[in-house]
């Protein structure tokens, strides 16, 4: 500490330290800005895949996106450690940078993503455990999003002659480098829809006007136009689901209720690219046609994952703050390979790799944790969870049942470290809870329980032409989402399609193994279908409905079909949406 009346003695040292300072935001904001450009550039080009249908090149660019945050984060790093030297680890600074930092960033458009790459920077900097609130930003409050409303990140189409003529307008408001097959067609029969849907909903079918956001969202082969309907101060959604064929751009859908949107936003879904100046703007114009979708699922659905963690973390610790329960192991059959808790709340539950894992599990945690990572890099089709990773997580003791601090203890002591005051992780994961399949079956009425075994069988044929094999097809690894969808979400053994050995059972065997182990030899990737039939059903009915609907998935031929089909390059579409949905039904794919 310099004393007042040594100021003058050492006017250097204080221009040393503003310049350090000043050096040290700008090469971070010179590293944000990199960031987002690099983002936003893969994101246009979004486009120009969609138009071109240039599939493989779009997949190039999301695992480019995906690898990019990082990539610059890291090499920040190494530029901070280099200018500061002896002084990176100088929290003194840090503070004086962060309030530079702070004025800096003010008046940016993305305020709150620079505020998490700030984070960033400091969290793998120091290697933070919990929240350091002397260096990072904190806001525990309640976040405050925009309405949309107060930039044109829209644009407002008034129905001042016919529902058609607006929507054609809408249409003509997005132009692509390949025309639309038939604008007039389309613009048709989705103002057929429209006046269906509202004469339902608000009992006529008059509305002011269509307001629609200016970014377009792309994901895989689609292309979507979101916006609402308004009158007065109700809204509806709308979202114009767009396909480019091999004669030019056609309207496949149309979305107009808060289910099929929120669909479309699943939280089992890849993310989007979005090529959005105001993050928060766009969030939240979204919030008005999703009102309760979480904020952080939002975030993290346009791609701004860090982001999304941020938030959710924010969303716990309030959740904490004012609820009165407490951590506890989740309900269910105990997992042989990850401890996993929740708290009864708040929609989550937590996942921590144990030490040692029990027979007949043969993995490890540098495994188990690769095949995280598989899944947060590959698409997930509608039928994945999204799982988000945190590193040196700590919360108060008081907040965890006396059972779970036992049981972690006894079974993750190299993941989670226990004090007197703490519960501190130093790797975990967490994920959106549902209703495990196998629970739902057993307590839903019957009709929904066939819905839910029909549904089991379409999450395997779909994780099955998206390049996925679960591994353990045991229900109990399957869940049922709010919305009756069927997905999978423990990633202990799930591997690329294509790394599987498909055989059948030699001929001498009746389709079963002797309690001792097999007759023939094993290897590690092989994978014997016929045998999916003895545990997946205990009830018969249930057991006949999967063979009457999905008999082909115990065939080994199916499952070599499937892998001929990706060897050759063929990308499978997949639809956030039903097929009542469609404004026209096309001819089905080739039979999955």
């Amino acid at each position: 500490m310099i004393r007042q009346s040594d100021w003058r003695k050492r006017p250097s040292f204080y221009r040393r330290r503003r310049v350090t300072v000043a050096s040290s935001t700008d090469l971070i904001l010179d590293a944000l800005d990199r960031y987002r450009a690099e983002s936003r550039d893969i994101a246009r080009s979004a486009k120009r895949w969609f138009e071109e249908r240039a599939w493989e090149e779009a997949r190039r660019g999301l695992a480019e996106r995906l690898q990019l945050y990082g990539r610059v984060v890291k090499r920040l790093i190494v530029d901070l450690q280099e200018m500061l030297g002896d002084k990176a680890l100088d929290k003194t600074l840090w503070h004086e940078v962060r309030a530079c930092y702070s004025r800096a960033i003010a008046h940016r458009n993305d305020e709150e993503i620079a505020e998490t790459f700030f984070n960033s920077v400091l969290r793998a900097l120091f290697t933070t455990v919990g929240v350091d609130p002397d260096i990072e930003f904190v806001w525990f409050d309640n976040e405050i999003l925009p309405s949309g409303d107060e930039s044109p990140i829209y644009r407002a189409f008034f129905r001042t002659d016919s529902t058609r003529q607006v929507v054609r307008d809408v249409l003509t408001a997005y132009p692509f480098s390949r025309p639309y097959v038939n604008v007039e067609l389309d613009s048709e029969l989705i103002a057929k829809r429209i006046d269906e849907h509202l004469l339902g909903a608000w009992y006529h079918p008059d509305f002011e006007s269509i307001e629609m956001l200016k970014p377009v969202f792309y994901r895989n082969k689609g292309a979507y136009l979101i916006g609402r309907l308004r009158r007065s101060s109700r809204v509806v959604p709308f979202i114009i689901a767009l396909l480019s064929g091999e004669d030019g751009i056609f309207v496949d859908a149309v979305l107009l209720n808060e289910d099929d949107a929120s669909t479309l936003f699943s939280f089992t879904r890849f993310y989007f690219f979005v090529d959005a100046d105001r993050p928060s703007e766009v969030i939240g114009f979204l919030r008005t046609i999703l009102p309760v979708k979480p904020l952080a699922e939002l975030y993290i659905a346009l791609g701004h994952t860090k982001h999304g963690k941020t938030v959710l973390y924010r969303q716990l610790h309030r959740h904490l703050l004012h609820s009165s329960d407490r951590f506890c192991l989740a309900p269910g059959e105990k997992g042989m390979v990850m401890t996993v808790f929740t708290l009864p709340s708040f929609e989550r539950v937590f996942k921590v790799i144990r030490d040692a894992f029990d027979a007949p599990k043969n993995t490890s945690r540098r495994e188990v944790m690769s095949r995280y990572r598989l899944v947060y890099e590959n698409d997930r089709v509608g039928r994945l969870l999204d799982v988000q990773e945190f590193e040196h997580l700590a919360f108060d003791r008081e907040y965890f049942e006396p059972a779970l601090l036992e049981e972690l203890a006894r079974s993750a002591s190299s993941s989670v470290k226990i004090t007197e005051e703490h519960v501190i992780f130093a790797h975990l994961y967490t994920e959106r809870r549902i209703t495990p399949l196998n629970l739902y079956v057993d307590e839903a009425p019957p009709t929904r329980a066939r819905a839910a075994v029909i549904e089991y069988g379409n999450a395997i044929r779909d994780l099955a032409a998206a390049n996925i094999f679960p591994g353990d097809l045991l229900v109990k690894n399957f869940g049922v989402t709010r919305h009756g969808r069927v997905v999978f979400y423990d990633y202990d053994e799930i591997c690329l399609l294509s790394e599987c050995r498909f055989r059948p059972l030699p001929a001498d065997e009746d389709g079963g193994l002797e309690p001792q182990g097999p007759s023939f030899y094993v290897g590690p990737n092989d994978v014997f279908p016929e045998q999916f039939r003895a545990f997946l059903w205990r009830k018969p009915e249930l057991r006949a409905l999967m063979d009457e609907a999905h008999g082909a998935l115990f065939t080994v031929e199916f499952w070599r079909n499937m892998q001929t089909r990706i060897a050759a390059g063929e990308l499978i579409d997949f639809y956030p949406y039903g097929e009542a949905r469609r404004l026209r039904r096309r001819p089905d794919p080739a039979s999955i």
